[in-house]
């Protein structure tokens, strides 16, 4: 199944998002919780977009910084009142004054909901070069807190002994979503196609099939920057779109 990270059009105001999503027939959405957008934190408002839209949201996407404990229980009862299948959180930011919150707190509360919900793996940052800029979790480790991970190809290292199809393996039986998009170089969440000169860093093509040839049954949710859907003019945006599903289509879908 494939989803529309609304961190794709994040420039976009939310209610154009959706109507964006309409448009190019992406019926399912993950809803990435950024805090400076006061309208993704109003319940009543965001159910009544989903509803007047016909655009199912079955995922939610958890800031990677300044959380509190308030704000998670906040994007439960979002999470609640939207029927979503997923929410998915990052290790602690070295920024959370408090991080409490993590590890024990969502071990306890994790079977209260009829959602799972998940740990994603984060790209390997330092402060000062030696200072990590988020809780390290390893690989084989992130399905210990909740039981269910989710997996951001772009922030897998391939100068690492891991690649995408490696990581794949590890997190497996309890892989609920993945971010997909193309990187190259320090360049991330790119479109997941080759253009005329183009070194993609991730073997997409063989990405897909390995999960489709897997029977993988969960998200594939497409997370890129809004600069690659050219998101300053709608029809590319919608042409952009287009070009996601006939590649997730034909790599994935039509992959026997």
């Amino acid at each position: 199944m494939l989803l529309l990270s609304t961190y794709s059009l994040k420039w976009y105001w939310i209610h154009r998002i959706f109507q964006i999503g309409k448009k190019s027939n992406y019926d399912w959405l993950d809803l990435y919780m950024d805090l400076k957008e006061y309208d993704l934190w109003d319940v009543d408002y965001i159910k009544d977009i989903k509803e007047k839209s016909w655009i199912n949201v079955y995922s939610i996407t958890v800031p990677s910084k300044w959380l509190t404990k308030v704000k998670i229980e906040k994007i439960f009862e979002i999470a609640d009142a939207l029927k979503v299948q997923l929410v998915t959180f990052s290790p602690p930011h070295i920024g959370d004054k408090s991080k409490t919150w993590f590890t024990k707190y969502l071990q306890e509360i994790k079977n209260n909901f009829n959602f799972n919900i998940a740990i994603q793996n984060i790209e390997t940052k330092y402060i000062l070069f030696i200072i990590p800029e988020y809780r390290n979790i390893p690989l084989n480790e992130l399905k210990n807190i909740t039981w269910f991970s989710s997996l951001d190809i772009a922030n897998i290292d391939n100068s690492s002994a891991i690649d995408i199809i490696k990581a794949t393996k590890i997190l497996w039986t309890s892989m609920k979503n993945v971010f997909f998009s193309d990187k190259r170089w320090d360049e991330y969440w790119l479109l997941p196609w080759k253009e005329i000169s183009w070194i993609s860093n991730l073997p997409l093509e063989s990405f897909l099939m390995n999960l489709k040839a897997n029977a993988y049954n969960w998200f594939i949710t497409l997370k890129v920057d809004p600069m690659e859907l050219w998101v300053w003019d709608e029809e590319e945006v919608l042409k952009n779109l287009e070009k996601i599903k006939k590649y997730y289509t034909k790599y994935y879908i039509d992959f026997k």
